[in-house]
């Protein structure tokens, strides 16, 4: 069984780590707790302001665009496309089609009638048969005149314009050209390919001397940047710089676990602080007002109520009704009174008597008219009241 490794535990901090953590975090609580304070309450009201105005003033642009901006656009948008296609089509009628019926019925019947089928039958019918006409000619002409002649031709313009040139060329620019090469350009050149090894040794010698000279001035110069740049430079970084850079970097993250810190100490004092303002605002304000709305206000509505609203509602409908019911007699009253009376000027009226139908039988229209009876009814004739007196 191997041995259990150990928890490793954390380097130990050192007396300027802690020298700095302790005034770092009192600094940054002092700073931060207002700014969390500010923000807590920045969130509440946000959170209150966007249940209470953004999200109905959301809704309400959503409902103004479903059923008003949506419909008009879609609207705007067909009678833009109804206008674009009409305005397609005019400019089709007026600079497509009349250009295109123009070419298809007219020049292209026209250039194929008057000038293509001419051509190709001049073609056809004159031009080929006059070329393999000239074409036979000519070499029938080649045949039996040109080539009896040609021999002695070709041999009387080579003896004029060729042997001259070629004898110049073998017999004289040959041989000089050759003795010039063989006796004065070829010394000639091993004495400058001579001078031209001599001039590269000396070449090589220089630039050993010069690489040797390079050589010495770079390592002096190493050397002397070593001793004034490089040497300080390392002094700087090692004893100043990194040690400085260390403070630096410890200061940075205490400062970063300061914040840290700071800004959940200061969430843990604005949530006190929220509720002990919601404790002070229910002491001072929500409780007496539940209790001046539930023993003082409920009780006296209700007294209101028993007392003074239900009775005066009752004597309200009752008052109602017995207006209604005055008004309704004194309407029937008018109105008996001017029947009476126009009765009394134009004459009696004849008031019909009640007629008793015989049960289990249907009426009908006296014969007049087809038998429409009930299901399950025997059909009887209908008698007027004037026949029946």
């Amino acid at each position: 069984m191997y041995p259990e490794k150990a928890e490793r535990r954390p380097d130990p901090e050192g007396c300027l780590t802690a020298a700095i953590r302790i005034p770092v975090r009192i600094v940054v609580l002092i700073v931060v707790v207002p700014v969390r304070l500010v923000w807590d309450a920045l969130a509440l009201c946000g959170g209150f302001l966007g249940r209470v105005l953004l999200r109905p003033l959301g809704r309400a642009f959503d409902w103004f665009h479903e059923h008003v901006l949506a419909p008009v656009g879609r609207g705007i948008a067909r009678m833009a496309e109804a206008v674009a296609t009409a305005a397609w089509w005019l400019c089709k009628a007026v600079f497509y089609w009349p250009w295109l019926g123009l070419w298809r019925y007219v020049v292209v019947p026209l250039a194929v009638h008057l000038i293509a089928a001419p051509a190709a039958w001049l073609y056809r019918t004159v031009l080929t048969p006059l070329g393999r006409g000239l074409a036979r000619g000519a070499a029938w002409l080649y045949a039996r005149l040109l080539a009896p002649l040609g021999r002695g031709t070709r041999l009387a313009l080579w003896a004029a314009l060729v042997w001259p040139w070629t004898a110049l060329w073998r017999y004289v620019v040959v041989p000089l050209a050759s003795g010039a090469y063989r006796y004065v350009l070829t010394p000639l050149g091993h004495g400058l390919a001579w001078i031209g090894r001599g001039l590269v040794w000396l070449g090589k010698g220089i630039a050993a001397g010069l690489m040797w000279v390079g050589k010495g001035l770079s390592i002096g110069l190493m050397w002397l940047g070593k001793v004034l740049v490089v040497i300080p430079a390392v002094f700087l970084y090692r004893w100043v710089l990194a040690p400085v850079g260390r403070v630096l970097a410890v200061i940075g993250r205490e400062i970063g676990d300061a914040l840290a810190v700071a800004w959940r100490v200061a969430g843990y004092l604005s949530l006190a602080v929220g509720r002990a303002l919601k404790w002070l605002a229910w002491n001072l304000l929500g409780r007496p007002l539940r209790w001046f709305y539930r023993d003082v206000c409920t009780p006296v509505g209700h007294v209101v109520r028993d007392a003074l609203w239900r009775p005066a509602k009752e004597a309200a409908v009752e008052t109602g009704r017995a207006v209604r019911a005055a008004l309704a007699s004194a309407r029937e009253t008018v109105r008996r009174a001017r029947r009476e009376a126009w009765h009394a000027l134009v004459g009696g009226e004849r008031r019909p008597e009640p007629v008793n139908a015989i049960r289990g039988q249907a009426r009908n229209l006296g014969g007049a008219a087809p038998q429409q009876t009930l299901p399950g009814m025997v059909a009887e004739a209908e008698i007027s009241l004037r026949k029946r007196g």
